[in-house]
């Protein structure tokens, strides 16, 4: 028996069983070693086992896992305290989640109750989540297609051409939401001066402005939110995934005033805010401001791009390589399957965006040593696959 018996075939699978992991490396349980650019799609952010993570996991099992919202509890109220302190200007609200989607659904709602309306304009390109409210402002339509007709009056504009924007916007609209690098569209990053014009087109109009940093936010791009590479701030923020090292959990911040808007009841989640997720994610806030995982981000990140640039002057099968700090995307003129199963033969663990897209999204504790490896062992890979298309041309 395997999982694929009980879990059906709802996920893209690779054929490695992974028993236990450390830093930025993983094992599987043969014991081969794998250096992870995967990361649980961003979510091992500050490492597979962070210590400080693991501490204050140990500690709270031993005082109390689960209080629900409707008590107080001083683990959640530090962590909330360690957020605000990070947080955008002026999001000094938050509601707290288990998962990104759950995270955007909030914003939806919230949104809508604050403005009374409930037009939604998400960009071309953009990924949200799966459940119906997120689903409704995902771009792709293979996501969407099964299960319409979705949320109402959901449109679409290209992302980066303000003036396209301008036009979709009617008296309905109650909020503009999208990733300043979106993730699983392909790593596509705001041209400069978007989010900034963005910024203003929804204060002249009366729209909220969400920032969804589910994949972007937290130190990912060298800054602690990717907004702040363009002095931009959002009425609405969405994150999740590494945000408390490995544990379940979202938040959502708010500006006081828009949550404001909602009454008692309107909106909750049972396991959001427990203590467990809540010591996990002071752990993880402190490792990012104190252990200069930020900075490192940005660092190796830099050493990243530099090293895949020159593979691109080598390879002529690399189209383009973006993003920025340790969300970066290699945009490949042919689909990269091959690539990502080759690359677990040569112990490195990579992920996808689209089918033609290599997407890396390692830890931030990764080093320059693990991304110089990374960077060898892409260069034996790019090689391979050039000469396997040489053979399949010649084929033809």
């Amino acid at each position: 028996m395997s999982e694929d018996d009980f879990l059906g075939s709802l996920y893209q699978r690779f054929p490695v069983t992974v028993e236990k992991g450390l830093g930025s490396r993983v094992w599987d349980i043969n014991g081969k070693e794998y250096i992870d650019c995967m990361g649980g799609y961003g979510v091992a952010l500050v490492g597979h086992r962070n210590p400080r993570v693991v501490a204050a996991i140990k500690s709270q099992i031993d005082k109390i896992i689960t209080v629900h919202t409707s008590l107080y509890n001083k683990t959640r109220e530090e962590f909330l305290e360690n957020l605000i302190k990070v947080a955008p200007k002026g999001l000094t609200n938050v509601h707290l989640g288990n998962s990104g989607a759950e995270a955007v659904e909030a914003a939806i709602k919230f949104a809508r109750k604050y403005t009374g309306k409930s037009g939604m304009i998400a960009m071309n390109g953009s990924y949200h989540g799966k459940s119906m409210g997120a689903l409704s402002i995902t771009f792709n339509p293979k996501y969407r297609k099964s299960f319409m007709p979705l949320v109402e009056k959901a449109v679409f504009s290209p992302f980066g051409d303000i003036e396209t924007l301008r036009s979709k916007i009617d008296k309905d609209t109650a909020f503009i939401i999208m990733e300043p690098i979106q993730g699983e569209g392909g790593i596509h990053v705001a041209p400069d001066g978007f989010l900034q014009q963005v910024r203003k087109l929804c204060d002249e109009n009366g729209i909220l402005l969400i920032f969804d940093e589910i994949q972007a936010g937290l130190g990912r791009t060298g800054k602690m939110w990717a907004c702040d590479h363009w002095n931009t701030a959002p009425d609405i923020m969405c994150l999740a995934k590494g945000i408390a090292g490995g544990v379940p959990m979202s938040a959502t911040l708010v500006k006081p005033e828009i949550l404001a808007a909602m009454s008692k009841g309107e909106h909750s989640s049972t396991f959001g805010g427990n203590p467990l997720s809540c010591a996990a994610g002071v752990a993880t806030l402190q490792a990012l401001t104190q252990d200069g995982l930020i900075e490192n981000a940005a660092k190796v990140g830099k050493t990243f791009r530099e090293g895949l640039e020159r593979l691109k002057e080598k390879h002529s099968i690399i189209r383009d390589i973006r993003g920025k700090g340790l969300m970066i995307g290699v945009e490949m003129k042919f689909e990269v399957k091959d690539i990502l199963f080759d690359g677990i033969s040569e112990g490195v663990l990579l992920l996808y965006s689209g089918r033609n897209i290599l997407r890396l999204l390692p830890p931030l504790v990764t080093s320059e040593d693990d991304v110089n490896k990374v960077l060898e062992v892409l260069d034996r890979l790019f090689a391979r696959e050039t000469e396997r298309k040489k053979n399949v041309q010649g084929q033809d």
